[in-house]
């Protein structure tokens, strides 16, 4: 057998890999040279997986990086930039959730997504700070921005102060003109007084019981919303200043004790005379005498002053205590709290007249018999024309 046959039975024979022995025995010639094959087969087998592996790592590399980009994208979520434009109010309610104003958010078109804001207000450590309100936003804004603008010292209000004693006609004509709503709004809603709320001692009737002190009101409340507010505010007070019980103890209803407070209101100067004018309503109504209080006459003609004139006092109004025995219909404007407590704690005394001798001043002096009114009267008469 030549050289070249065995050469060829080797090769044969390693590819098989059957016959390691027999290529060790073969000639030097052909063993270098079947040596050969081998490496450059051995060769060719390497870089095969080598080159698999290199596009295998370069599939994932590329892979990764649109990966990273995608999870980027997801976790990020999408959000405006800058201020925003346009305005846009958005109401935050009671009770509503960072979540829930999100969605508000997103739904008025102010913020891109709910998450963008939950996440940027979660950022600004502000989730548990939002307060009910309405606030003045803009469309497209980012949710950094949105944040920083529901601040609750930037919420929409209408601050509206009611002074105590004021009548329920002038009540509603403040409240139009501080929130621009129209007069007939509140007039009607006024009318309404199931709807606002009243207790049942107030005859339907909300003269009285439209508590003055100091509202915000936002622009999205109607006139019945803040209406109810007042009526709120004085169940609020009745509750504590226990107004059922503390009637019942003085023998009159609440309705009764609220409308000696509303005079109590329009006669006194000062605080510090509330009670003993109420202890003056209480003196003259325990006699049967008439209570001749220039306040109901004036409210019963729709007029404002501090002495009722002659012609004043031949009114046929229920208002005129002056011709009438007895508390007036109802009350003649609204108390505060002060006056509701004098109606309710008057002090021991026997005063049954009191004259604003210095109105200027808000001085009022007392009287327990005729004569002491009349001089008091006449020291009102002098101060009135300056002598």
């Amino acid at each position: 057998m030549s050289d070249l046959d065995m050469d060829f039975l080797v090769g044969a024979e390693d590819d098989d890999g059957r016959s390691r022995r027999r290529s060790r025995a073969s000639s030097g010639r052909g063993g270098k040279r079947g040596r050969r094959r081998k490496r450059r087969r051995n060769k060719g087998g390497f870089l095969a997986p080598m080159l698999a592996v290199l596009i295998l790592v370069g599939g994932i590399g590329a892979g990764g990086y649109y990966g990273y980009t995608w999870l980027s994208d997801v976790m990020t979520p999408d959000d405006y930039t800058g201020q925003g434009t346009g305005e846009v109010t958005v109401e935050i309610e009671a009770g509503q959730t960072a979540g829930d104003v999100a969605q508000t958010l997103v739904e008025q078109d102010v913020v891109k997504s709910a998450k963008a804001f939950t996440n940027a207000i979660a950022a600004a450590g502000k989730s548990s700070s939002l307060q009910p309100g309405v606030y003045l936003l803009r469309k497209q804004m980012s949710a950094a921005a949105a944040v920083e603008l529901l601040d609750p010292g930037k919420q929409l209000l209408d601050r509206v102060t009611l002074k105590e004693g004021l009548r329920l006609s002038d009540t509603l004509t403040t409240l139009a003109k501080a929130t621009g709503k129209p007069l007939k709004e509140f007039q009607q809603a006024a009318r309404n007084a199931r709807a606002l709320g009243l207790p049942s001692y107030a005859r339907s009737r909300l003269e009285g019981y439209a508590f003055p002190a100091t509202y915000d009101i936002t622009p999205n409340m109607s006139a019945a919303d803040i209406l109810t507010a007042m009526v709120d505010r004085f169940n609020e007070t009745a509750e504590k200043e226990k107004l059922v019980a503390g009637a019942k103890e003085l023998g009159r209803t609440p309705h009764e004790i609220i409308t000696i407070a509303s005079i109590v209101q329009a006669e006194s100067g000062k605080a510090d005379d509330m009670g003993k004018i109420a202890r003056v309503i209480y003196n003259r109504l325990e006699e049967g005498r008439k209570l001749e209080m220039d306040s109901t006459v004036f409210y019963g003609l729709n007029k404002y002053g501090i002495a009722a004139t002659n012609a004043d006092l031949e009114s046929t109004s229920p208002y005129n205590t002056y011709r009438r025995t007895g508390l007036p219909p109802g009350p003649i404007g609204n108390p505060g709290d002060h006056a509701i407590q004098a109606a309710l704690n008057p002090p021991e005394g026997d005063w049954r007249w009191f004259v604003a001798t210095d109105p200027e001043r808000g001085i009022t002096e007392f009287a327990s018999t005729e004569a002491e009114f009349f001089r008091l009267k006449a020291k009102f008469e002098k101060s009135r024309t300056g002598g």
